[in-house]
């Protein structure tokens, strides 16, 4: 039985891992875009213009959200699976 809990806690630290890295490349993108927002000008700029990098700051604004979700999750995924494994280990202890 532990044999098959210590494989079931390898292949969800894999899987933890693989999210891992992915947010950090949702990360690393969302960073380099911050980046391009925050080095344009803000003077001169004629409507149409400022209409369009206040769309583009919004899109910026959803995708950060998404990624601090995306972390949310993760996060939530290794507690659940981490309690499942625990109580699997010892099944007398209570919650």
């Amino acid at each position: 039985m532990e044999h098959q809990v210590t494989s079931i806690i390898g292949h969800l630290a894999r899987s933890h891992a693989e999210m891992a890295r992915v947010l950090e490349s949702k990360r690393e993108s969302i960073t380099n875009v911050s980046h391009i927002m925050t080095a344009m000008p803000n003077e001169n700029l004629a409507l149409g213009d400022a209409r369009a990098i206040g769309l583009s700051a919004m899109d910026i604004a959803k995708s950060v959200t998404a990624y601090l979700n995306s972390l949310a999750d993760l996060e939530d995924a290794i507690a659940d699976n981490l309690e499942t494994v625990i109580k699997e280990l010892d099944p007398d202890q209570e919650e």
